[in-house]
């Protein structure tokens, strides 16, 4: 059998499925039950002003991104065991599409909702 680092990096990607869908969803879990505020919008390890303003739109885009990741994790193994599809798992490169945007996409909200919520000033910093 010869080695093939295709096989290896759709396990990668499959793998690392599992912690990320983990950390969204508990974050997301935090944010809408426990009102845990300490994550929200974070820039250079800093919360913004007002969290509570963007906690919204952080949970419901770590929710989003956690479920469509435990849909992959589910739907994959279920379609490879048994045939039966959940979603667009009937070849690798759906699915591997469908995980790679959510990350992606995940990034890229993560970054414009944390610059959103620190805003820029124009001029000299005022002394506190």
């Amino acid at each position: 059998m010869a080695f093939d680092a295709g096989i290896v990096l759709i396990w990668i990607l499959f793998l690392a499925l599992f912690p990320l869908a983990f950390f969204w969803l508990r974050r997301a879990w935090r944010i809408f039950v426990k009102r845990d505020y300490s994550e929200v919008a974070l820039k250079r390890g800093e919360s913004p002003p007002n969290p509570k303003k963007w906690a919204p739109a952080t949970g419901i885009l770590n929710l989003f991104a956690g479920a469509i990741a435990l849909w992959i994790i589910l739907g994959v193994p279920l379609w490879v065991a048994t045939g039966i599809s959940i979603g667009p798992f009937h070849e690798f490169d759906v699915w591997s599409a469908v995980a790679g945007s959510t990350i992606w996409i995940k990034i890229f909200a993560d970054f414009i909702i944390s610059r959103q919520a620190h805003p820029f000033t124009l001029g000299k910093k005022k002394k506190k």
